[in-house]
């Protein structure tokens, strides 16, 4: 028997990847589809959270402490008695399945956020030689190395279907030029197919993916839950009129900051241009968000979604003028020159929300008032103002606010 070889030693994010999951009852193992599975931890057919329960914990064990297939298959075997659970397919090919599955798209899912924390700039596909029926699509992509963002990933970052073991490695600029490349290659083209999946559930409907990957397999593993902590931008302005009272900042400000006027940005862009503009300053994209850490060590996750209205779906990112000057609010996120945090009750949230302040001043060239950038996160959303700083220094003081957890020196 082929051994299985969907990673190394288990790891931090594959661990906390598979616990975050919740247990979701299915009849099918269409019910649950694509990037759902970032979220749900199934056993197809599996309809008892008992029973879910008792499969989660040996995956759990197979993931955590590295047991193999064959322990598996023992804690299948007792699982399936103590419930008197039907399933269909036969013992071998079932366990296989649910083992593989999900220690393959848990180490995945838990490899591609270290890539991403890492920043590399690229990513190489890699195709396994540990698998006994191979994929000629997958291995016609082995060695490809693409930009990290290059938007082929979407669909084709590993794993691609049931028992696939294709993995990926992040390159540098180095790496490509000792590869003997002077840039990365090109993506291959995506031929879209129609795949009928569901015939026996009695649900039965068409999928459309990508030749070569398996339906339910077209997605990042673990994106899409990075997706969801982008905070969504605030309709209103519920804190940056009003400060707390107390825990005031007695001392100056650090120094203005001089910029060029190059760090503007010119008028009549369209939306996605504005937002690719600020999303690049963190390495994220349209399609593919990026987690920043700002100079205090806090987690940010960074993508459209802070320019998306979470009611329409519709981008917005031209509001209250503030297009222009989207290169210094990213400025003000990457070295602000104070960060305030605090807690306040709101009335219309009806709860307490911890809110993250980021403010900087900056002098542009030819101005004669300094430019205030402040970009402020919570819960609820976020929210980005950028004017010219107001001759009233109480405006500015009330800023102030807080705890403050770094100062520019």
């Amino acid at each position: 028997m082929v051994n299985v070889a969907y990673g190394s030693l288990p790891f931090k994010e594959q661990i906390e990847f598979f616990r975050r999951k919740a247990n979701v009852p299915t009849n099918s193992y269409v019910d649950i589809y694509n990037n759902e599975h970032d979220y749900a931890f199934v056993v197809a057919g599996a309809n008892r959270n008992a029973l879910l329960n008792d499969f989660r914990a040996a995956i759990d064990k197979a993931i955590s402490q590295g047991t193999t297939l064959d322990e598996f298959r023992k804690d299948f075997a007792e699982i399936v008695e103590r419930h008197g659970w039907s399933y269909n397919g036969g013992f071998n090919w079932r366990t296989r399945i649910i083992y593989e599955t999900n220690l393959n798209s848990s180490y995945q899912a838990g490899r591609y956020q270290q890539l991403r924390d890492a920043k590399f700039p690229y990513m190489e596909y890699l195709h396994s030689d540990y698998v006994e029926h191979p994929r000629e699509l997958h291995q016609s992509w082995d060695h490809l190395v693409l930009d990290f963002n290059d938007p082929w990933w979407n669909t084709h970052f590993p794993p691609n279907g049931y028992g696939c073991q294709c993995r990926v490695r992040g390159r540098t600029k180095g790496d490509l030029k000792r590869m003997g490349k002077n840039q990365p290659d090109k993506a291959p083209t995506i031929n879209w197919v129609d795949r009928v999946i569901g015939e026996n559930s009695g649900n039965p409907r068409i999928a459309r993916v990508p030749e070569g990957i398996d339906p339910s397999f077209e997605h990042i593993p673990g994106q899409s839950r990075l997706d969801n902590f982008v905070p969504n931008p605030l309709d209103t302005d519920p804190t940056l009129k009003r400060g707390l009272p107390s825990s005031k900042a007695t001392d100056e400000w650090p120094a203005i900051r001089e910029v060029s006027k190059n760090r503007l940005l010119e008028k009549g862009l369209t939306e996605e241009d504005y937002a690719n503009i600020f999303l690049n300053e963190f390495g994220a994209t349209l399609t593919k968000p990026a987690i920043f850490k700002d100079v205090a060590g806090d987690a940010l996750v960074i993508g459209k979604q802070l320019f998306t209205v979470s009611k329409t779906g519709e981008l917005k990112v031209t509001k209250r003028g503030r297009e222009q000057f989207l290169l210094l609010l990213a400025d003000s996120l990457k070295l602000p020159d104070e960060i305030w945090t605090r807690m306040e009750y709101f009335d219309h949230l009806q709860k307490s929300v911890v809110r993250r302040r980021y403010i900087s001043r900056f002098m542009i060239d030819g101005e004669v008032k300094p430019m205030l950038a402040v970009f402020e996160v919570g819960d609820d959303g976020w929210l980005g103002v950028t004017t010219f700083a107001p001759d009233n220094p109480d405006y500015l003081e009330q800023l102030r606010v807080g705890v403050r957890v770094f100062k520019r020196t």
